[in-house]
Parts: C-alpha cells; structure tokens; sequence
C-alpha cells in the first residue's frame, strides 16, 4: 500500500491535472458501482455498465476539471494555511460552490440520462435540496481539515477518497427516477 501511495505522489508530482482527472472519473465511477450494487441492489446481472460509464464521464468531464480548477482559484482568493483561512476557505465553498456545483451535476446527469429540459427541472426540484442538506452534514469538517492540513495538489484526492461515499449517494440522487 505505501508503494503505491508513493507511485501516485510521483505521478501527482509529475502530472498533477491528469491524475486529478483520472481519480475524479474513476472515483465517480466506483461510487455509482457502489450505488448500484448496495443501495439499490442490483445485482452483477442487473448492473448498468452504461450508466457507470456515463458518471465516469460526469467524473473526467466535469468533476476533475471543475473541482481541480476550483481550488486553485479558491487558494488565491484565501491565501495562508491557518485555521482562520480554513475556515474562510471552508465557508466560500460551501456557501458560493457547492450550491452551483451539485446543480450542475444533477442537471448533467439529467441530461445524459435522456431528460427533457422539464423533467430535468421536475428532477431539480425534487432532487436539489436534499442533496444540498446531505452536502452541508458531511463536507464542511472534511473542507475545513482539507483546506488546512491537505497541500493543494492532494486536495481533489482527498476530497474523492471520502467521496466514494458522497457518489454513490449523489449517483444513486442524479439517476433516480
């Protein structure tokens, strides 16, 4: 296990975009894995492998990107690694990030799923502030650790290692129906 922690800080060293991206995609896919199989139970037999392939795309497209991109605007807008910046950090996350981001992803999911524009907006409406409330019970503590112990670079890692969770709750939400 420490080996391949030290092949992923050299690669993350080395190419710290790609293997964001990568960890995002793959990470949002083994979250709806997990969705599939032990929330909603379905079984190898049952499995959507399309649906899977499609959060892994939600996960390389939007997720890596936007959420790698996000922290590096968010650590020039609160610079240092004190407890304050932290919690500052923690707070412009939740409060400008987060709401726009689970909309996105909700509408993207929506969107890949075959929704009209108004079952998209039914599905937002039904969908959108539980998962916000669930948002707000687990991300900040894990933000506000994040931001103050984790370099930047490590961040989206951390943030998709206790995401697995997060994804299979956010995939089995954006692919309910």
């Amino acid at each position: 296990m420490a080996g391949l922690w030290r092949s992923y800080q050299v690669l993350m060293t080395r190419y710290p975009w790609t293997v964001q991206i990568v960890t995002a995609g793959s990470l949002v896919g083994v979250g709806d894995v997990i969705a599939q199989q032990a929330i909603e139970r379905r079984g190898l037999a049952h499995h959507n492998v399309q649906r899977t392939a499609k959060m892994m795309s939600v996960g390389f497209f939007f997720v890596g990107p936007v959420v790698g991109s996000w922290y590096k605007v968010l650590d020039r807008l609160v610079v240092g690694g004190t407890k304050t910046a932290a919690m500052k950090k923690m707070l412009v996350d939740q409060v400008c990030f987060a709401p726009c981001f689970l909309g996105a992803f909700l509408c993207i999911s929506g969107a890949l799923n075959g929704l009209t524009v108004e079952e998209n907006v039914t599905k937002l409406k039904r969908d959108y502030t539980d998962a916000l409330i669930s948002n707000y019970y687990l991300w900040p503590p894990v933000q506000i650790a994040n931001f103050y112990f984790i370099p930047l670079h490590h961040r989206l890692a951390v943030v998709q290692v206790v995401a697995v969770a997060w994804n299979s709750y956010l995939t089995w939400k954006a692919n309910k129906m």
